[in-house]
């Protein structure tokens, strides 16, 4: 029995530092962001935020709720994208999730973010290879994080406030 123990500890172990060493290169790519706008698109992070004639809820999560745009395709940039959640956490509006598919919708969403918020350097360890790529810029309030699977051609992007990151942390977190 000691020895099962043992194994199934280390392999928790291992598993654990499989995790901190994915998350480490990505930290250590991040573009510093030019222009944070504390926002999204004109909102800043932090604002009250509820349904109205531009969004609806699609997820009542708790503390967390999730809405997306009414009646129009969702579009970043100069590209179309498959969907743009906007994520509250007690009211504050604090995130926006973006999924989309294909490659020339990635380049498009890409050269876009680059003109915003800053070049990627390109150099050995700035872009992530492998067939999974990571983009990131980090400013003075928002985060971006572009993930994008090169067999599949999906890509997924996180807007997010670095202010209440944690909270959303909170909220996931099993209660007392």
């Amino acid at each position: 029995m000691h020895g099962l123990i043992f194994i199934l500890r280390k392999r928790w172990l291992t598993v654990r530092l499989a995790i901190v060493a994915m998350l480490v290169p990505v930290a250590a790519l991040a573009v510093p962001m030019h222009n944070d706008s504390n926002g999204f698109e004109g909102v800043p992070w932090g604002a009250s935020f509820s349904e109205s004639e531009t969004f609806m809820k699609v997820e009542d999560g708790g503390r967390v709720q999730t809405y997306e745009l009414k009646g129009t395709s969702p579009t970043l940039g100069p590209a179309p994208v498959d969907s743009m959640r906007f994520s509250t956490i007690d009211g504050k509006f604090a995130r926006v999730i973006v999924r989309y598919n294909s490659k020339e919708t990635h380049d498009r969403i890409l050269g876009y973010l680059q003109r915003q918020f800053g070049q990627l350097a390109r150099t050995p360890g700035q872009v992530a290879g492998g067939v999974v790529k990571f983009f990131d810029w980090q400013g003075p309030d928002s985060d971006i994080i572009l993930r994008y699977d090169v067999r599949t051609s999906q890509g997924i992007i996180f807007f997010e406030s670095q202010a209440f990151r944690a909270k959303f942390t909170e909220s996931n977190a099993p209660a007392p």
